[in-house]
Formats: C-alpha cells, sequence, structure tokens
C-alpha cells in the first residue's frame, strides 16, 4: 500500500469539509522513526531505597531496548495529539455506518459511569459491599424485559456476538434436556453475517433462507425447509435491508408448530425501542446491543456489552450467576444445574451496564419512542432526498436505515469503493459498503436519531457532489481521497500480505 503524503486536492468539495479531514495533510511518522540518540521523556528522583539484587534473573534482566525510541516529552505529546486528531468520531459529525449504529453517546452516562461508588469497585469484593452495583443490574434487566417483552435477561455477554452465541447455547441445552438436540440453523440471506458463526461455533450446520422480493424473508420457502431437523431460526428484524418483517408472527408460528426456536437478532432493536416488541412477535430469545441500541461507546471506544433475553421455558439455562433478591439485599446464584456455565469473566462488562442504565432512565419511554420515531424518520429523510440521485434496491419506506446502490453511477467507471473515498474529502467517515451481500454495490447508510437536519443535508450535499463529479470528472473520485494525509490505501494488497509489524528500514 502507498505512504505518500496526499497531494493537494484537485477541487474543493465544500467550504466546509467537515472537522474529519480539515487542515490535516501531514504525514504522521511512527513513533520509531522520531527522535534522537540520548533523548528522554522521562526525569526519574534519585533512589531512596536499597537497589533490588536481580544478578540471580540472568537473561531476563535487560539493561537496555533494543531500537527503542528516544524521545523526548514533546515529541510523545505531539505525536499522539497528532495521531488523536487523525481519528474521526461520532462527537466530530455524522457517523454514517450502517447496521452498526454510530449514534452520539450522552455525556451524562459518562459522568455516571465515574461516580465512585461504580467506578472505583473491584469485581472481587463481596456481595454485601457491591449492593448498588447489583441492584442496578438488576434493574436494568427489569427494565429491558419490559422494553422487549422478554421473560429474563442475562447481562453477561461482553457483545452481540458472543450474545448470539450465548443465545445459541441455550437453545442447545433447551432441546438436549428435551431430548431433541437437532442439528439444523436458519439463517435468511439478509441476516447479520455473525449470526451463522454463532451457529457454528454452538455445533449446529447452517442453511440459507431466500428472501423475497420486498426484503423480506419468504415465507413459503421457510415453511417448506422447517422440519424436524431444524433447531432455530436466526432472524434479523429489522434486517440488513432496514425492512421490517412484517410477517414475524407467521414465521414465528411456523417455526414453533414443527418444535423449533425463534432466535431474533436485536442488533437494529434501535428502529423497535418503545414501538414493538420482540416478546409479544412470539420471539424465543433475543440480543441487544447496548452498546448501539442504548448509547454506551462500541467500536474504538467499547467495550460492548450483548446481553441475552429468553422465554420463561429457557430461564433455566442463564449463564451463572444469576442475580437475585429483592429490595433487602441481593446475591449471586450459583445453583443452577441446567445453566450453560459462566460465559464471561465476572458479570460483564459493568461500566457498559451503568451507561445504558442512565441512558434508558434519562429519556424514560417516552424519550425512548421518541428517539426510535427519529431514527426512522432521519433514515427515510435521507432516502426521500437521494433516491433521484442514487438507486433504492428496495424503493419502500425502511425503518433506521437506507441502502442505495452504485448501479447509477458505474456507466462512469465509478463504483461503491470510489464514492466512499471521495465522501473523506468532504469531511465524513465513509459509510458501510458492499453490505448487505444481497444487494451488488451496496452503500449502508444509518443517519440515527441524534444527526439534526444541517448534518443530514451537509451529507446529502455531497453525496450529489459526488454523483456530479462522477459525470463531469471521473478520475477526480476514481482516485480519492486527495485531503486526507495517506491517499488511497492498496486493500486488497494490504488484506493479502499484511505488515503486522514496524520494521526499521523495512
Amino acid at each position: 500500500m502507498t505512504d505518500k503524503p496526499a497531494a493537494p486536492a484537485p477541487s474543493s468539495p465544500s467550504r466546509d469539509r467537515g472537522a474529519g479531514t480539515r487542515g490535516l495533510t501531514r504525514l504522521e511518522k511512527a513513533i520509531f522513526e522520531m527522535g534522537s540518540a540520548g533523548r528522554r521523556g522521562y526525569s526519574l528522583p534519585p533512589l531512596d531505597v536499597p537497589a533490588a539484587d536481580v544478578s540471580d534473573l540472568g537473561p531476563a534482566v535487560r539493561t537496555e531496548v533494543a531500537d527503542f525510541p528516544e524521545v523526548s516529552e514533546v515529541d510523545v505529546v505531539r505525536h499522539f495529539v497528532r495521531l488523536s486528531r487523525l481519528n474521526y468520531a461520532v462527537d466530530m459529525g455524522l457517523y454514517p455506518l450502517g447496521s452498526c449504529t454510530m449514534k452520539y453517546n450522552p455525556k451524562i452516562n459518562e459522568e455516571v459511569a465515574r461516580i465512585d461508588g461504580f467506578a472505583r469497585i473491584h469485581p472481587m469484593q463481596s456481595e454485601k459491599s457491591v449492593q448498588g452495583a447489583l441492584a442496578l443490574m438488576h434493574e436494568l434487566d427489569v427494565l429491558l424485559r419490559s422494553i422487549t417483552g422478554m421473560h429474563r435477561f442475562t447481562l453477561q455477554p461482553a457483545a452481540g456476538a458472543q450474545g448470539e452465541m450465548v443465545g445459541v447455547m441455550m437453545a442447545r441445552a433447551h432441546l438436549t434436556r428435551r431430548g431433541d438436540p437437532r442439528s439444523i440453523v436458519l439463517i435468511p440471506d439478509s441476516a447479520h453475517g455473525t449470526n451463522p458463526a454463532s451457529a457454528h461455533l454452538a455445533g449446529y450446520r447452517v442453511e440459507e433462507i431466500a428472501s423475497n422480493d420486498r426484503g423480506c424473508v419468504d415465507v413459503e420457502a421457510l415453511a417448506r425447509r422447517m422440519g424436524p431437523d431444524v433447531a432455530a431460526l436466526m432472524l434479523t428484524n429489522p434486517n440488513t435491508l432496514g425492512i421490517f418483517e412484517r410477517d414475524i408472527e407467521a414465521i414465528c408460528a411456523i417455526v414453533h408448530e414443527k418444535g423449533g426456536l425463534v432466535y431474533m437478532d436485536g442488533a437494529n432493536m434501535n428502529a423497535l425501542v418503545g414501538v414493538a416488541r420482540p416478546g409479544d412477535m412470539g420471539v424465543d430469545i433475543l440480543h441487544l446491543n447496548l452498546h448501539k441500541t442504548f448509547s454506551t461507546p462500541h467500536g474504538g471506544g467499547g467495550p460492548g456489552s450483548g446481553p441475552v433475553g429468553v422465554v420463561r421455558a429457557l430461564e433455566p439455562y442463564l449463564p451463572v450467576p444469576t442475580i437475585e433478591g429483592g429490595a433487602a439485599e441481593f446475591r449471586l446464584d450459583w445453583n443452577r444445574p441446567d445453566s450453560i456455565g459462566k460465559v464471561t469473566t465476572f458479570l460483564g462488562n459493568f461500566g457498559m451496564h451503568v451507561r445504558a442504565y442512565c441512558y434508558i432512565m434519562s429519556l424514560g419511554a417516552a424519550g425512548l419512542r421518541m428517539a426510535t420515531e427519529r431514527a426512522v424518520l432521519n433514515a427515510n429523510y435521507l432516502r426521500a432526498r437521494l433516491r433521484d440521485t442514487y438507486r433504492l434496491p428496495y424503493d419502500q419506506p425502511t425503518l433506521h436505515e437506507v441502502i442505495l446502490d452504485d448501479s447509477r453511477q458505474k456507466g462512469t467507471g465509478i463504483t461503491t469503493l470510489d464514492i466512499a473515498k471521495r465522501l473523506m474529502d468532504y469531511g465524513f467517515h465513509p459509510p458501510t459498503i458492499y453490505f448487505p451481500l444481497v444487494v451488488p454495490g451496496a452503500i449502508m447508510v444509518e443517519p440515527t436519531e441524534t444527526e439534526p437536519l444541517e448534518e443530514l443535508d451537509r451529507f446529502v450535499d455531497a453525496m450529489k457532489s459526488i454523483d456530479r463529479e462522477a459525470r463531469e470528472n471521473p478520475e477526480l473520485v476514481h482516485t480519492a481521497p486527495h485531503a486526507t494525509p495517506v491517499r488511497r490505501l492498496d486493500e486488497a494488497g494490504a488484506a493479502r500480505r499484511p505488515v503486522l509489524r514496524y520494521k526499521r528500514g523495512g
């Protein structure tokens, strides 16, 4: 891949390219390429205790570290500040990743998570000394039950993908206990890609169910395939096309009639909160992403959290320990003989539980519903404003995200990848591209409820400007980005021949 500094931009995309790239044209060297011999970034006081004798440790003791950078404090500080300014973040502008829900994280969540009673406890403390933390987790469980209609949650899974695996493990434990373990999990072609991986890890074979011309599960195809060998259907709803599965009750009835379970991937629950409950639809198992739906940081700002909710029949298989008790005292219950066991260190990512609890309590029922409605409104606003410029493979109102494709631009030689790269010159992080796989050249945009009209309009203007550039000056788009410190990378080469460590002079 190239490491040349970017050339000056051939054109000025807009007067305000956005905070993501404004004025950042310097190529930052690696820390190992900086400094000079003898520089130090620290100063230690004289030793005021007897020196330790390490002579018996032999080769385990190093007097120096070979090729370690010799840099001053100012070298280090400026290096990492410059690197931090190269990062794009949701605090800087629209982060239009579809299906990933990169929405603004309210700062009150961070303040609450930093309260000493939460931030400074240790997971090895006794139950009596962490009653506040146990109470918060228990109440979060109750809130999630109310929001989703499920019977009981575990907060242990560290992210959505682990939540999937935990949910499928509980399904397997339930079916095995019933004397009917089965061997197949059905997954629609519009599901999240982690679904088949989770099913495989739990020991199942996976079969795909095709979508119909509306982008939803083909109910007739499901009915024909559903049989005594099928353990579960893993269904993303709304699916990755942003479309709600309107036949969800019929789908659940088909699966249940043949003795199977319905697992709902709730990663897109931010389109349903306060409006519809999966438990009321007939769903047996549901995972949520606190780091998406309930505003806790994820990606580089994580860690995540993927609670799993189940119906009453599956409660015995929840991971241990569960939190039991009431107003007087909470306790951890390890005596659950049918449990699938412990799946995460301690009780999960507690800091994310605190943030999600704060988000839910600060918004309340009316606020949560309003957030859902605005997420849907924002996505359909983008759909309406871009439909004449980019093709809509499924031209119908959707929920939280909109799927475009590049078929109208291909005549100019411009592809989805080119469009995504050119967006960086306009100060936007590229959206999700080439996913879902059922849409060739997909451009998947999820604006979330936290974006104001002005930011949505700026994104629309950028997308329309790129379309004009594709027709008037396609080479400009094809060679983008131009206003970033590093030009376009050889992504295929990076994937096939990755350089995993720094080597001086190489």
